[in-house]
């Protein structure tokens, strides 16, 4: 680390230090009252990411650093933990996690290496190789994370062709439980389709998660175009036709 970098990053712990002292509102935080704050600057992060605004990602890893050090400092108020010891335990465990780098064991394949790293979190004292899961994670990350687990200890299909039948056998389940009028049960098997479909996304190198939001935000802004097509004519979006809104639908599907 070059000296400009030091000075930065001791500049950054001062000014942190110095609103914990100062400011009126951090001073009254907690961990457990900012947890929050971090979610939503984590979202802004990956929202930014896929917009590739490269200027807002820096300003966005500037704030989960703050919150970061933050988290850090009122820690080290309350006498739990510095700053200095999460850097050193974060380190400590990425060199007893890469012994293919830090040591001597052989990989080759990022493959390799995440069922190293399973491995070595297991010997480490995971009772479960699902723990480390938040229940609160978004449900189809959850399930994209639970399935990648199983399928580091082989448990898993072998290939995406396999798993596609399993899909087309859920969505006919889900079709039966739909005319069945077994609320509870067509939620179950809705459940269980998505469930697969996680399953063939992971198998073909995509991620749920990342999928529906690029879909939701495709499917926003094509709307936005209809509402904006609506207003230019002095048309209600509420008064408007489907055949009208479906016309300027396939009208933004050419620019959106």
């Amino acid at each position: 680390m070059t000296k400009i970098e030091e000075n930065a990053l001791q500049e950054f712990v001062e000014v942190v230090r110095r609103l914990r002292q100062e400011c009126p509102w951090d001073k009254i935080q907690t961990n457990r009252s900012i947890r929050h704050y971090t979610i939503e600057e984590v979202y802004e992060l990956a929202e930014a990411i896929d917009q590739e605004k490269w200027d807002e990602v820096k300003g966005e890893l500037g704030d989960i650093l703050l919150n970061v050090f933050l988290h850090s400092q009122i820690a080290e108020d309350e006498g739990k933990f510095t700053l200095v010891d999460v850097v050193r335990s974060e380190t400590k465990k990425m060199i007893v996690r890469h012994p293919h780098v830090f040591g001597n064991v052989e990989a080759d394949t990022p493959e390799q290496v995440k069922v190293n790293w399973e491995r070595i979190k297991t010997e480490e004292g995971r009772e479960s190789i699902f723990d480390g899961i938040p229940a609160a994670f978004p449900a189809l990350a959850r399930a994209f994370k639970i399935q990648d687990r199983a399928a580091k200890v082989g448990f898993d299909w072998g290939n995406a062709e396999e798993v596609w039948p399993k899909v087309e056998e859920e969505m006919k389940e889900l079709r039966q439980a739909v005319k069945s009028e077994d609320a509870k049960r067509v939620e179950e098997e809705f459940g269980d389709l998505l469930f697969s479909l996680v399953n063939y996304a992971r198998h073909i190198g995509v991620h749920p998660e990342s999928a529906l939001r690029t879909a939701v935000e495709k499917f926003q802004k094509r709307f936005l175009y209809i509402e904006d097509e609506l207003d230019k004519r002095n048309v209600s979006l509420h008064d408007a036709s489907l055949d009208e809104m479906n016309d300027l639908w396939e009208k933004s599907k050419k620019g959106v």
